[in-house]
């Protein structure tokens, strides 16, 4: 299932002692102290692979991958891993981008489009945004129950992480376009930036460069879909995705008046963040934008979000000041044990790296 920011660093509590859009950046080649830094912590960790590419100045500076992407083969810079929840910045991006087109506006009723039968009988669908489905303040649950899709709280109103939100969302850009999503990601974000490894389903590509999972010591084949989720499962390699990251960071295909938008929070959960932490590693403002989590220190601002499946475990961030941010990947579900050996080893924000550690620790 989906982690959320909260429920990533939860889970890490268990291992804390442990360019433009038509020339995208350039990716060197496999580099050489981060595979030794990465080949470490995975032995350390036992983590059974992790890529990562690092971004400084709003270029890759740097990509390693270390451990097996399957039994006895080694995972490279080339595999590709599912990413599960960092399905959604992509997912959010795509929307932005639409609206900056004048397609929509993200404060529209989807109702005007689009309307989940589920629902269709709850006056409330009315109230539904394209802005309420990326900050997570559509009222759904995480994913829908047996008996279909249902609201658990008023639109609007306080944050519930939602992957039934991008997938609405999701309905509403193919019932207004004519296109899904994922060819409206193709027109807008993959082809631009020339990405050929990063897509939402495995289609017409080989799925033998994907890695594999490992769990509880026995390996699985990886999970591909056969239709494209807003929320889940894209396939990547750390590479491509940190290459979304740098065209996100420059905002490129994003009106000003948007990119304001993800400027602020969305939805506040300072109060639910800074619980039970050192005052020093408290944010000043954090919570939900649109697509991401934002942390605010002192002026200086996180975008993190986090992927966790019971294949898979992902890590993004990024922070516009310096211009630098930082993708983890893996292909298990205890993929979360490599994330702050990999940040320390970076030497990445000692406040931001403080507060994970002390969330996670509490």
């Amino acid at each position: 299932m989906p982690l959320s920011f909260l429920r990533c660093v939860t889970v890490l509590a268990a291992v804390t002692s442990a360019a433009c859009a038509s020339a995208p950046p350039v990716t060197p080649s496999r580099d050489a102290d981060l595979d030794a830094t990465l080949s470490t912590i995975v032995k350390d960790t036992g983590v059974a692979s992790v890529s990562v590419a690092r971004i400084e100045d709003g270029r890759i500076v740097a990509v390693g991958a270390a451990g097996e992407r399957a039994a006895g083969q080694p995972a490279t810079p080339a595999t590709r891993y599912n990413v599960a929840s960092l399905t959604k910045p992509v997912s959010a991006e795509v929307v932005l981008r639409l609206a900056s087109e004048g397609r929509f506006s993200i404060d529209d009723r989807m109702a005007d489009a689009w309307v989940d039968p589920d629902i269709a009988g709850d006056p409330r669908h009315a109230r539904l945004t394209p802005r309420f489905a990326l900050a997570h303040q559509t009222g759904f649950p995480n994913w829908r129950g047996p008996s279909g899709l249902a609201f658990i709280a008023d639109p609007g109103g306080a944050p519930g992480y939602s992957g039934e939100g991008y997938e609405y969302v999701a309905h509403y850009v193919q019932a207004l376009t004519g296109a899904r999503l994922d060819q409206q990601a193709q027109r807008l974000v993959f082809g631009p930036l020339g990405l050929r490894a990063i897509a939402f389903t495995a289609t017409g590509t080989d799925a033998l460069d994907i890695a594999s999972s490992k769990r509880e010591g026995h390996w699985h084949a990886p999970v591909i879909r056969a239709t494209p989720s807003a929320a889940d499962d894209l396939l990547t390699t750390a590479a491509d995705y940190a290459a979304f990251v740098v065209s996100v960071m420059e905002g490129e295909g994003i009106s000003p008046s948007l990119l304001a938008e993800r400027r602020r929070v969305q939805a506040d959960r300072r109060g639910e963040i800074c619980a039970g932490i050192p005052a020093d590693v408290c944010p000043d403002h954090a919570g939900f934008t649109l697509g991401w989590e934002l942390f605010d220190f002192g002026g200086t601002t996180y975008y993190l979000h986090t992927g966790a499946d019971e294949d898979a475990f992902a890590f993004v961030y990024w922070t516009p000041s310096t211009r630098s941010g930082t993708v983890i990947l893996t292909n298990s579900p205890d993929g979360y044990r490599a994330v702050l050996p990999v940040l320390e080893s970076i030497g990445a924000d000692a406040r931001f790296v403080g507060m994970l550690r002390a969330q996670a620790s509490r």
